[in-house]
């Protein structure tokens, strides 16, 4: 049984940092591209960050620079590192495990951003 399980969300002020963890379970981790999505309340999930088994990233165009994805294939953990957060980045933050037959999801971490 396959389980992601998000952690590191929380609460915290604009220009913050928080780095969001994702540590997967019961599948051969390194051979699948992982990412991070998010969804705020009244819009649709977006992708945020995604990593390939080799590592070549891609970024939604609202990152700009400020997020870092990383995997650790040895500890089957993908890590979303987020720097400069604004009140828009305000949202519940989704782990994804993208296989050939289907796509697995975590249960979700929320990230506030607020004075």
């Amino acid at each position: 049984q396959v389980q992601l399980v998000e952690s590191g969300g929380g609460l915290v002020q604009p220009g913050g940092s928080l780095r969001l963890s994702c540590a997967a379970s019961g599948i051969i981790f390194s051979i699948y591209p992982m990412g991070w999505y998010r969804q705020a309340p009244g819009k649709q999930r977006e992708l945020v960050a995604s990593i390939l088994s080799g590592g070549f990233t891609t970024y939604g165009d609202f990152v700009k620079g400020r997020f870092t994805i990383s995997r650790d294939n040895a500890k089957r953990t993908v890590y979303l590192e987020m720097n400069n957060l604004e009140p828009e980045d305000t949202a519940v933050y989704y782990c994804n495990l993208n296989t050939p037959s289907r796509n697995y999801w975590g249960q979700g971490t929320q990230v506030t951003v607020s004075s």
